[in-house]
């Protein structure tokens, strides 16, 4: 639950209510995350709250509704403590849509090949572009910019596996393809 963790640690400033935590989180990660949902975010101050992890305080308010806060427990603190002194491994492979696109054009033989490897190089190299722009912009907040460097670094180890996969994959799109469908009717075509 790495959002549900990112929240305990939000709130380990202090006591927050939802667009406060959804504005701290997304100046904490910056542009590279992504903005967060804030009825997704409700949903894990909700699951936070029934663990135990988290208590809601209701604030009154005289010109306003009542606001509701969020304060870190001492158990969502041990929680907190536990996630983030803990090593991170990856659970779910190398679940990557480069090495699906990568297949789908080697079965597709030589000339998609190539032609894919160019076009998701000239996205690789404006994304790079993108970054450092970021980067520059992000020179006074070190997390961000430890994340926008995971990401180019990401990109360059892209741009590796796509200086070698013609040649490696080479045999997959030798020889003639022939590539099989099926009509309207379902009849299958070669």
């Amino acid at each position: 639950m790495p959002l549900s963790h990112a929240v305990l640690t939000l709130l380990a400033d202090g006591p927050s209510h939802g667009y406060e935590l959804k504005a701290r989180f997304e100046a904490a990660i910056g542009p590279q995350w992504g903005g967060l949902n804030i009825g997704h975010l409700y949903q894990i101050l909700d699951r936070l709250v029934r663990d135990g992890h988290v208590v809601r305080d209701h604030v009154a308010q005289s010109d306003r509704p009542d606001k509701t806060t969020y304060r870190l427990t001492p158990e969502g603190l041990e929680e907190l403590r536990s996630w983030a002194t803990s090593p991170w491994t990856r659970s779910s492979g190398f679940r990557d849509e480069l090495f699906l696109k990568l297949l789908g054009a080697s079965r597709l033989g030589a000339e998609s090949l190539a032609a894919f490897v160019t076009a998701q190089r000239q996205a690789h190299l404006s994304d790079l572009g993108a970054l450092t722009r970021q980067r520059r912009a992000h020179t006074g907040d070190p997390l961000v910019a430890l994340l926008i460097d995971a990401a180019a670094a990401h990109i360059k180890a892209d741009l590796q596996v796509l200086d070698t996969a013609e040649e490696r994959l080479a045999g997959l799109t030798a020889g003639d393809v022939q590539v099989h469908t099926a009509s309207a009717d379902g009849q299958a075509t070669a």
